[in-house]
């Protein structure tokens, strides 16, 4: 055997271990990929679309769970990709009229995982849309004010501390050092329905809080990530 056959018969076994190491690819209806820790991927069984949510049930391995996801097209097959999400106990839809025991909301779902190295960028609280629920009707707390009325009169009260209640409709934990929530009320002034606030607080999708922190205007954190209302150093009480 000549010394170019051999170097050639080397390159094709390196690549064949390359492939079969890194090739997604499924069996029995579960997820044999290669991912990094904190990654998951898994196959949707089952799609439930709502107004405002995509509902999936999935498989990932040996377990099969519901995740939720900002409405998207979906069907049975299909692969999703995520590695942020909150789980939500007891989660109740009225528009489904139904209760799931264990739910996941994901942030990030993609349906193509393509690998790519961490940077500063990757932990910033990005901005993403975010979708107005429906059939929220949050009491004003006392002493405090709704969401519509802090965007109507923003200026007033700019660098005050005030008192907000609203359900959480997103949630980030630990990111810059501190948990990232997306409130809504119920209320809106110009189309401005939803508050982001941070805190150190630990909260769930889905529950109904009254918070208590620091109104900013013009906050920019960098990044092209620039808020125009935030509510910061807030704390959480009477979560429900």
């Amino acid at each position: 055997m000549n010394k170019n056959k051999l170097i050639l018969i080397v390159v094709l076994l390196v690549l064949g271990i390359f492939f079969i190491v890194t090739t997604c690819y499924r069996s029995g209806g579960k997820t044999k990929v290669v991912l990094p820790p904190g990654t998951h991927g898994v196959i949707v069984s089952e799609v439930i679309q709502t107004s405002n949510y995509t509902y999936l049930q999935v498989q990932e391995n040996d377990a099969k769970f519901w995740i939720a996801v900002v409405s998207r097209e979906a069907k049975p097959g299909d692969s999703v990709y995520y590695s942020k999400a909150s789980e939500m106990k007891n989660f109740s839809s009225r528009e489904l009229g139904r209760t799931f025991p264990s739910i996941f909301f994901v942030d990030d779902p993609t349906d193509k995982f393509i690998p790519i190295a961490a940077t500063p960028q990757d932990l910033t609280p990005k901005k993403v849309k975010i979708v107005r629920w429906s059939e929220i009707s949050v009491e004003t707390p006392k002493g405090g004010i709704s969401i519509a009325e802090l965007y109507k009169n923003k200026n007033s009260y700019a660098g005050k501390t005030v008192i907000i209640r609203g359900k959480v409709v997103r949630y980030n934990h630990e990111v810059m050092q501190k948990n990232w929530v997306h409130i809504q009320d119920g209320t809106d002034f110009s189309d401005k329905f939803d508050l982001t606030v941070t805190t150190m607080d630990s909260l769930a999708v889905g529950s109904t809080a009254t918070f208590k922190g620091i109104i900013r205007l013009d906050k920019d954190f960098g990044s092209g990530y620039f808020y125009d209302v935030i509510m910061e150093e807030a704390k959480a009480s009477d979560i429900k």
